[in-house]
């Protein structure tokens, strides 16, 4: 659908995991809006039976603008490795089991690239995040980032979330887990967007907020 401005106001974050809440605050604080979370709100997580990350931000988003009658964000992300056929990709929430245990899912990637025989040089890893703006009138807005890197191991730092531990993006010599989220961001230095959740939000910035 062709893209329309989202004026200020009250908007739902589609989401009930903290840590994708505080780095979509962190992107929006400069805008002003007034910002809930669909956890905030109790509202229920939807079953997310897409086959792509577009699909199930979509669910989330529509689901969330629907139940609160207001423009809502959800984004869908996840860790893809390469030589796991891009695994565990749309699944990396359900691989770390209902009790979230990243560590976990951490140690199946490695136990799964041990068991392939694949060498340090060829672990290849990528983040993919699509945002889903959805309006309650069922205008939708989809913007899609991504960040290349090298899955490493043993996990390294405790400032991210997730998978971010284990990978290292190009051109740097430290992990998601060990950069603060203005580093994680790029917001330092006068980089340009660093993380895939950053380079989707920078889209959808120029698509939904400015000019």
């Amino acid at each position: 659908m062709s893209q329309r401005k989202l004026e200020p106001g009250k908007l739902v974050v589609a989401s009930h995991n903290k840590g994708k809440i505080r780095e979509i605050n962190e992107l929006l604080e400069p805008y002003g809006f007034e910002i809930v979370s669909a956890a905030d709100l109790d509202l229920p997580e939807p079953e997310e039976t897409g086959l792509t990350f577009e699909a199930n931000a979509e669910i989330k988003a529509v689901a969330a603008a629907t139940a609160a009658n207001l423009p809502a964000l959800a984004d869908d992300s996840g860790f893809c490795v390469a030589a796991l056929d891009g695994d565990p990709g749309i699944y990396s929430a359900r691989w770390a089991g209902p009790e979230k245990d990243f560590a976990m899912a951490m140690r199946t990637i490695e136990e799964k690239l041990q068991s392939l025989n694949v060498p340090a040089s060829d672990r290849r890893g990528s983040f993919v995040a699509v945002l889903c703006l959805a309006w309650p009138d069922g205008h939708k807005a989809f913007f899609r980032g991504e960040v290349d890197g090298q899955v490493v191991w043993p996990p390294r730092g405790t400032q991210g979330f997730g998978y971010d531990p284990i990978f290292q993006p190009d051109g740097f010599e430290r992990t998601f887990g060990e950069m603060t989220s203005d580093e994680k961001h790029g917001w330092t230095e006068g980089q340009d967007p660093l993380s895939h959740r950053a380079r989707a939000f920078e889209l959808f910035a120029q698509g939904c907020l400015k000019g």
